[in-house]
């Protein structure tokens, strides 16, 4: 049986700048696209650079639809669910490698 890992991200161009939330495969992949802006659109403009939550699954669906809950949250809840990990806003893309 093939395991995956699935992962809900918020990528923020500062403290409480703008936000990007997203889900991948591969974590450490997709956060290097957005910080070197292979990913054209949204995240290269708004120069969302900083990953300052995660949360993982082993069910795409379950992920997908995570992503769909906190893209449908107020502002304030995101902010309050990102400083609940992270309460200073580090980039925590170097924990990861």
């Amino acid at each position: 049986m093939n395991h995956k890992t699935y992962y809900v991200y918020i990528m923020a161009s500062r403290r409480n700048g703008t936000l990007y939330i997203g889900v991948t495969n591969d974590l450490i992949r997709r956060v290097y696209e957005h910080k070197n802006n292979g990913v054209e659109g949204f995240t290269e403009t708004y120069r969302v650079h900083k990953l300052v939550y995660w949360e993982q699954s082993d069910n795409i669906e379950s992920a997908l639809q995570r992503e769909k809950q906190l893209k449908k949250w107020n502002r304030q809840w995101k902010i309050a669910l990102i400083e609940k990990q992270n309460s200073n806003w580090q980039d925590m893309y170097e924990q990861l490698l």
